[in-house]
């Protein structure tokens, strides 16, 4: 267990790696109900700039949550906001893999046993290019034992 007092602002770790598969694409439109056109219609995502279906943005960044990586062994207790910039498709068959930078750290100042972690969050895919861009604020549990 990693609790606030030992997390480093500028310290980076890179998470484990992912393929995104069509079921997933599939799937999350089905949870979402976000049925788009670039994401579950091969015919019409053929006539657009990508010229083939995308993963949904947002699918991206659930499945990047849940890569494995340092950030699974914070004293997590909340995840308190995302940002994101969807800079480049994802498309069926990419693999995704994370770099997060802890960019501040301070003690909350309403739950002293806590502290807030902000990350920047850096989404790639097998080519190395950049698909998504943002930060990440979480909460995590301050080692208070005597």
């Amino acid at each position: 267990m990693i609790y606030f007092d030992e997390i480093t602002v500028g310290e980076k770790f890179t998470t484990s790696s992912r393929t995104v598969f069509d079921a997933d694409i599939v799937a999350f439109a089905g949870l979402s109900g976000d049925f788009n056109r670039l994401h579950v219609d091969d015919v019409f995502a053929a006539s657009t700039i990508h010229k083939r279906r995308i993963a949904h943005g947002m699918l991206t960044a659930s499945i990047v949550t849940g890569l494995r990586s340092r950030l699974d062994d914070y004293a997590m207790i909340g995840f308190l906001e995302t940002q994101r910039k969807f800079v480049s498709p994802v498309f069926p068959g990419d693999t995704v893999t994370v770099e997060y930078e802890v960019v501040e750290a301070r003690r909350s100042n309403s739950r002293p046993t806590t502290g807030v972690v902000t990350l920047s969050v850096t989404v790639t895919k097998q080519t190395g290019e950049i698909v998504q861009h943002g930060r990440d604020t979480i909460l995590i549990e301050r080692d208070v034992r005597e």
